[in-house]
């Protein structure tokens, strides 16, 4: 089995894959999923009894992992996962990171600021829906990808996310409640509460629209739109331009970029495919 992990801001997303069947070549099913929260301050050992006690509740055994691969856009945990997963599932694990092969371009004048789990995103993306393709992960931070029909990394838009805009009224108004991001039942609120959640929830999807409406028109060629992260299937089903909510489009990432580096990891032939070929000096290897 394949243990991935997407470490965000706020939440840090698990999966396990195993093969479909023996004959097949890829990690294609996946058994389980979790959503937890990110915890600087757990140790080692917290973190570890944390996935056991996840792993025990579906019924894995943590000794049937052959490959762990992490995506983390929180350094200072990274040296906390690396031990947990040497100690607790006896596995090196990979992470995505400067240096592994994706197959894919990134055009970005710094490769290396791009965030791991953008990379990922865009990975996945391009594999299962093709190019020219956008991607609008709604996380901590909103991030808008873009990939090329050559299936290169060109670039983005980063919005703070819906959760930090309504942290933000919250903690700035004496008389405003915090209530449940949702979509009301129409756009003119008639209490408080509702007058919030209509603010939030169409404000919100207005920003999205927008800023998808101008980069629609800047890329050539029909575009697939794809929605990840926790909020996507609300504001993914709002959305004029959104076509495909993805709720595991960040696992499917990590997946694919795990065969595409397990030659270098096993010594044997890769198995997954290659999309595509670095093709500039800015691309990453």
């Amino acid at each position: 089995m394949l243990f991935v992990l997407d470490v965000g801001n706020t939440n840090t997303v698990l999966g396990v894959f195993a093969r479909s069947s023996s004959n097949s070549e890829h990690y294609d099913k996946l058994l389980a999923n979790w959503r937890v929260t990110t915890r600087g301050s757990q140790t080692v050992d917290e973190y570890g009894v944390l996935f056991r006690n996840l792993f025990s509740m579906q019924g894995l055994e943590p000794k049937e992992i052959r490959g762990i691969i992490v995506s983390s856009v929180v350094p200072p945990l990274d040296s906390t996962l690396r031990r947990v997963c040497e100690r607790y599932f006896h596995q090196k694990p990979l992470f995505v990171e400067p240096g592994i092969k994706t197959g894919m371009p990134v055009l970005y004048e710094n490769p290396a600021e791009v965030g791991a789990d953008r990379i990922v995103n865009a990975v996945a993306a391009f594999e299962k829906h093709g190019g020219p393709c956008i991607v609008v992960d709604f996380g901590t931070a909103t991030t808008f990808d873009c990939v090329t029909g050559k299936g290169e990394y060109q670039g983005g838009v980063i919005c703070p996310g819906i959760g930090i805009s309504a942290d933000a009224l919250f903690s700035r108004t004496a008389r405003l409640q915090r209530v449940d991001i949702r979509k009301p039942a129409g756009i003119i609120g008639t209490t408080t509460v509702g007058s919030l959640q209509s603010g939030l929830y169409y404000g919100y999807l207005g920003l999205v629209d927008g800023v998808l409406e101008r980069l629609l028109s800047e890329i050539p060629g029909v575009v697939k739109v794809i929605a990840t992260g926790g909020l996507a299937p609300l504001l993914g089903s709002g959305s004029k331009y959104i076509q495909h909510v993805d709720e595991f489009l960040t696992l499917e990432g990590l997946r694919i970029l795990w065969e595409r580096n397990a030659r270098d990891l096993s010594g044997k032939p890769a198995k997954a495919r290659v999309t595509s070929r670095p093709r500039s000096s800015n691309a990453s290897q």
